[in-house]
């Protein structure tokens, strides 16, 4: 199998900021991993045994739930503990272990910025595939500066999914991807745009990049906690500007930022 290659990201500090809700958390990062590239297509292809037409290039127009088996299935493949457990569609992740997983939003960003406090870790067009580059279809990695942690591709090509809800109140199940498409100008491709979907969506700009990092807390890790989300899922008051009423899908080129 091609080899999944991975950068070592240190404990850290993030501000997560919500700009549609005017609101801003300070988060603690424990070290983890990241895949120094998107998940490829050849990638896929060999751990769930489809056929592959572009070997290079992300995988792409997968949904949330495909993104969590596939990670299961990597997992496995390598002889690592699973880290999502299934009751039907509903998914929990058991941080206790160190397999293969999808990124909090909080490592994603942390990931991204590499230190950089502006939307962009380099200049757009060096950093990033998107629309200014006239292109029409996700392009093989690597074909951009990488950040400082050495990450390509975090920027632009496509959209990366998250483990993290959306927004429980608003949008039930929805799910987070981070990062900006081709398609994608250079408001949508910043390091702090958080949009999301339905898990049985899929397009063709949105992919995953794989994490590492287990963790003694067993309903928080990261940034994200059980607790919380149920806590924000009963949360009530107006929808904020912008936003899709709950059911509706959400796709990377009218999702809210």
């Amino acid at each position: 199998m091609s080899d999944f290659e991975f950068a070592r990201i240190p404990a850290g500090v993030l501000t997560l900021r919500d700009a549609r809700r005017e609101e801003q958390r300070e988060v603690t990062l424990e070290p983890f991993e990241i895949g120094v590239y998107p998940v490829t297509e050849e990638q896929l292809a060999e751990v769930l045994g489809i056929p592959v037409r572009h070997p290079r290039r992300p995988a792409s127009d997968l949904s949330w739930l495909r993104a969590i088996h596939f990670c299961n299935a990597a997992s496995e493949w390598e002889g690592l503990d699973r880290v999502y457990l299934f009751d039907g569609e509903d998914v929990s992740w058991d941080t206790t272990a160190d397999g293969y997983r999808l990124p909090t939003e909080a490592e994603w960003e942390f990931a991204c910025r590499a230190g950089s406090t502006g939307p962009h870790y380099a200049p757009l067009a060096e950093a990033a595939w998107t629309s200014a580059d006239g292109v029409s279809s996700p392009q093989d990695i690597g074909g951009k500066l990488p950040n400082l942690h050495g990450l390509f591709d975090t920027l632009g090509n496509v959209w990366e999914w998250c483990w993290d809800l959306l927004d429980p109140a608003r949008y039930d199940d929805y799910r987070v991807f981070r990062g900006g498409g081709f398609a994608d100008d250079a408001w949508s491709v910043r390091a702090s745009v958080r949009r999301g979907g339905a898990p049985r969506m899929h397009h063709e700009d949105v992919g995953l990049r794989l994490a590492r990092g287990a963790f003694d807390t067993v309903d928080r890790a990261q940034g994200w906690s059980a607790r919380a989300d149920r806590e924000r899922a009963v949360q009530e008051g107006p929808l904020p500007s912008g936003w899709t009423p709950r059911g509706s899908v959400i796709s990377p080129s009218s999702a809210p930022p």
